[in-house]
């Protein structure tokens, strides 16, 4: 699945990339700190790696502090309540964790009122509106993402299909190399330094027999359905692309359910097989729009992305060597998934998914169905108006990415990213000399250092070192 993503990411990049507004955050903020180092090494650039040394000391000392002391919550509530709850029951609340700040701080400004926007529209009018009808019954991130999620998947599905659809000439290449393989270069150069268009198509006919046989011989999924998943996981990959560029944040709930459902209809009542079969078709697209990440990474360094390539696909053997016994030094007994240690909203989400839609969308409530359809044209409209709107109008337009992924995240989330976002910009119109140069490591700093003591303060958690 992993290695069909790498040859997933190959047109995908040729699309998407370079855009503006699709900033890959995380990649950029790799990018300085990789820079930055280096160039202090050499005896330049020290301001910006100081600056990205203290900002990281802040985010590991905001971890030690939140995670191993607990001498600061993980989250501030507001002091006001709505319907009857405090606003943290409905997630409106203030997070503790300068990582999603920095994130925040590297995405557009327009990405950021948008998920503010959509944050405070979805858990502030119509989370208390779906409890105040009896279609939700408790108030919660778990019980309430459980129906929210269905809106914004159709807003990130609408938009993100009608962008592709817009956007079809790079897949139309993809497949055009195929009639140019061993031809040599085009004498522009670029085939030394970029990974031929061809691959992508390459890769899917070596690799998606062996992805379909297995879906088969182990999940007992049809074969027809294991082949349909294949070119549907192009399509998740550009939206969940298009979604991560924006916003640092790959729709991994919202678009498994999409492919939950669609599998519930074509292959009912196979429950390990609809859990599978989406997670394929998920997975492929989803790994697609993470390695991109790292694409921006390079791109920005000068790497060539055909050498990327190589070492993405080395790092898939890698991987698999690493990550499933890391997994089980973080989480020794997977039984812990879904309690207050490790709520695991995914997990729950894409179980309670499961159960509803193996037989379709019927396992909807109609006003799931509804609110999905709603999302649906509501993507569609946003995106074809976004395309057509001039550049100084787009950026008062609200970011379908942004309003979408904040319906399947908690208020605390976008609230943080819009605080990063307005810092930023702020920040850039009041000292633009200053934030050209230190804003990036700043906001790579606090990512970086809150993830690396984060980890390593989880993993001494799970092996009982600290409380």
């Amino acid at each position: 699945i992993a290695a069909l993503g790498v040859f997933a990411a190959i047109p995908i990049k040729r699309q998407l990339i370079n855009k503006d507004g699709l900033a890959f955050p995380t990649g950029k903020a790799t990018a300085e700190t990789i820079e930055s180092l280096h160039k202090a090494g050499e005896g330049g650039g020290s301001q910006k790696a100081i600056a990205l040394g203290i900002a990281g000391l802040v985010g590991g000392l905001v971890v030690l502090l939140r995670d191993a002391l607990k001498w600061i919550p993980a989250a501030i509530p507001f002091p006001v309540k709505l319907a009857g709850y405090e606003l943290g029951k409905w997630t409106l609340a203030l997070k503790t964790e300068v990582l999603l700040v920095g994130a925040g701080a590297l995405m557009s400004f327009r990405t950021g009122w948008s998920m503010l926007l959509g944050g405070v529209v979805t858990y502030g009018i119509i989370a208390p509106a779906l409890i105040a009808s009896g279609e939700v019954q408790d108030v919660g991130y778990k019980t309430l993402v459980n129906w929210t999620l269905w809106p914004g998947a159709g807003i990130l599905v609408g938009s993100g299909i009608t962008s592709f659809l817009l956007d079809w000439k790079s897949l139309k290449r993809a497949f055009a190399g195929m009639a140019r393989i061993g031809r040599g270069d085009d004498g522009t150069g670029i085939a030394a330094i970029e990974a031929p268009a061809w691959w992508f198509p390459a890769g899917y006919l070596v690799l998606g027999p062996i992805v379909v046989a297995l879906m088969t011989i182990l999940f007992d999924i049809p074969v027809w359905a294991a082949v349909i998943a294949l070119p549907l996981s192009v399509v998740m990959g550009f939206i969940a692309a298009r979604v991560t560029g924006e916003t640092d944040t790959t729709p991994t709930k919202a678009l498994g359910p999409v492919t939950q459902m669609a599998f519930g209809a074509m292959a009912p009542g196979n429950l390990p097989g609809n859990i599978m079969s989406a997670n394929v078709t998920g997975g492929v697209g989803l790994h697609a729009a993470d390695l991109l990440t790292t694409m921006k990474t390079g791109w920005l360094l000068g790497a060539k992305p055909r050498h990327q390539v190589y070492a993405q696909l080395i790092g898939v053997l890698v991987g698999a060597a690493v990550i499933v016994p890391l997994f089980y030094l973080v989480i020794p007994n997977p039984a812990v998934l879904g309690t207050d240690a490790w709520p695991a909203p995914s997990c729950q989400v894409w179980k309670g998914v499961s159960s509803i839609v193996s037989n379709g969308v019927g396992g909807l409530s109609s006003a799931a169905q509804q609110a999905m359809i709603a999302g649906l044209a509501l993507g569609i409209v946003m995106a074809i108006i976004e395309k057509l709107a001039p550049p100084k109008v787009r950026m008062f337009l609200p970011s379908p990415a942004g309003l979408g992924i904040a319906m399947v995240i908690p208020a605390s989330n976008s609230i943080s990213m819009f605080i990063g976002a307005s810092i930023a910009a702020l920040w850039r119109r009041l000292r633009p000399a200053s934030s050209d140069r230190y804003l990036v490591p700043v906001a790579s700093g606090l990512i970086a250092g809150e993830s690396l003591v984060g980890i390593t303060v989880a993993v001494l958690v799970a092996r009982g070192i600290i409380g």
